[in-house]
C-alpha cells in the first residue's frame, strides 16, 4: 500500500485535514498525519463570509497526528502534502519539518501544498524560481522568497503542486492523483 506523509498542526484546516485523508484512504493510501508532536489536533474552519475582508475562523473537528517530524523516515513514503489553515504560520518555523521538506525534495519525491501551506515550502527554500499558487494573501511571501504566483486553481511545477484554498479540492486532488498514478 502506498504511503503519503500529510503535514499539519494545531489550528490546520479542519476540512482540507479530512479531505485529504479520507480522500488517500479511499484510493487505497496509507495517509500517515505528522505534527509537532502525536497527538490530538485542534483543527479550524476557515469560511468567507459576505462583508469579511479576510477569511473567519471557528473551530473545527479533531484530527489525531500519528507521529511527530522527528519520528518520521522519509523512505516509505511516495509524497508529502503541507495542509493550510493557520498551522503553517508556526509550522515554518520548525527547523525538524523543515529538514523534513527537504528531505522529501532531495529524495525527488512528490510534494504538495494547500492554501498557507505554501509558508513552509517558502520556509524551506522551495518557492524560489518556481510557479506555484496559494491563498491569495500569502502570494506576497511567495514572490518575496522568488517564486512567481500562479492565479489558475491548481499550479505544478516540477514536482510540486499546490492549490489556492479547501474550493480548489476537485482541481487539486485530479492533479495529485494523476501524477502519483504511476505509483500505484
Amino acid at each position: 500500500m502506498p504511503q503519503i506523509l500529510i503535514v499539519t498542526g494545531d489550528g490546520g484546516e479542519s476540512y482540507e485535514a479530512l479531505y485529504a485523508v479520507h480522500r488517500f484512504r479511499e484510493a487505497g493510501w496509507d495517509a500517515v498525519v505528522a505534527a509537532p508532536s502525536a497527538r490530538r489536533l485542534h483543527l479550524v474552519m476557515h469560511d468567507f463570509e459576505p462583508g469579511w475582508d479576510t477569511y473567519v475562523e471557528r473551530p473545527g473537528y479533531s484530527l489525531h497526528a500519528d507521529v511527530a517530524f522527528d519520528q518520521v523516515d522519509v523512505g516509505p513514503f511516495e509524497a508529502l502534502l503541507i495542509l493550510g489553515g493557520r498551522a503553517p504560520e508556526y509550522l515554518r518555523n520548525d527547523p525538524r519539518l523543515l529538514e523534513l521538506v527537504r528531505k522529501f525534495d532531495a529524495q525527488e519525491k512528490w510534494i504538495f501544498a494547500i492554501c498557507h501551506g505554501i509558508q513552509v515550502l517558502v520556509a524551506a527554500g522551495l518557492a524560489a524560481g518556481k510557479c506555484v499558487t496559494c491563498y491569495e494573501h500569502v502570494r506576497f511571501e511567495v514572490e518575496q522568497a522568488g517564486g512567481t504566483f500562479d492565479c489558475r486553481q491548481v499550479a505544478r511545477d516540477g514536482r510540486i503542486v499546490t492549490a489556492q484554498t479547501w474550493q480548489s479540492h476537485p482541481e487539486f486532488y485530479r492533479e495529485i492523483f494523476s501524477v502519483l498514478a504511476p505509483a500505484l
